[in-house]
This record gives structure tokens, sequence and C-alpha cells, in this order.
């Protein structure tokens, strides 16, 4: 298994501090993939958790292909999240404080695939269009973000199909 889930197995739900990815990929309308996660049951931003000796761009190109199918050949370093409100407590009890190295896909390619069985359904939302049921962190991605969030250029290359 994972080191988040090795770990755990020594220290129980005690709150850690996890280091991770997560991916904003825009299609050609502007809006932006969420996933309906299988955990928690509301809509979050592809990534996930570093294993040990990846980089974080790795970690980057693994959820993301795990999660959506997609694979992009460059990322692009958004920012890096943490602190308070990036606090989480799993319906398992686990509880996290992340920090978010969040990442702009870029020059994606491939098709939306459900892999790991993490993702009850992927789908874009444009911003005025936004799912209800915002899973906490990435609420407050969206909304640190603001304006510049919605200003990416889109992911996918020119040949590239959705």
């Amino acid at each position: 298994m994972g080191y988040i889930t090795e770990l755990r197995k020594l220290i129980g739900t005690q709150p850690i501090i996890s280091v991770g990815a997560t991916i904003i990929v825009v299609n050609e309308n502007s809006e932006i993939l969420f996933q309906h996660r299988s955990d928690t049951l509301d809509w979050g931003l592809p990534g996930g958790g570093m294993e040990l000796g990846e980089t974080l761009e790795e970690v980057a190109s693994r959820e993301l292909n795990e999660e959506t199918g997609l694979i992009a050949n460059e990322f692009k370093l958004i920012g890096v999240f943490s602190g308070p409100d990036y606090y989480f407590r799993y319906p398992n009890g686990d509880e996290t404080y992340s920090v978010i190295n969040l990442y702009h896909a870029i020059d994606v390619s491939g098709k939306l695939e459900m892999k790991d069985g993490e993702s009850l359904k992927l789908e874009y939302f444009s911003r005025e269009n936004l799912p209800d049921n915002i899973e906490k962190r990435a609420k407050a991605l969206i909304d640190s973000l603001g304006d510049k969030l919605w200003g990416l250029t889109p992911s996918f290359s020119k040949s590239s199909k959705l």
C-alpha cells in the first residue's frame, strides 16, 4: 500500500501533515475538471498524496492519470497552499493538514476514464455552474485564486480530444 496507509497503521487517525499535488484541467470552454469523490461524496479536484521517492510533478502526473485517464506533457505550478483552510477530516476519522501543490496541466491528451475507484463521476464545470457540494479544500483553493483560476488557458492541445 501507500505511504500514508502504512503511516496510519502506526498512528491511527490522529492529524498528520500530508504533501501532495492537485491538478487543474481546463477545457476549451474554460471549464474546470472536477471529480465526484467516492470517499466523501462531494466534488473535488484531481490529486493526491506523495509517495516516498516521488517528485511533486510525478505525483501530479500519476494522480491525474489514475483518477482521470488523462496525461499531461507539462505541469505549471500555480502555488503552494497550507494552513487551517486545508485541514480535513475524512469519513473514517483520519485527520490531515494538507500541503497542496496546485498545478495547471498543460498539453493534455487522453480520454476521461475513472481508473482507480476514487471517483463516481468526472465532469467539467463553469464558474457560473459549480456544484453545491464542493470538498472543503477544493473550495478554499477556488476562493483563494478567484479570477486567476478562471483565466487559465485550456489544458488540451489542438490535436487532443476531450
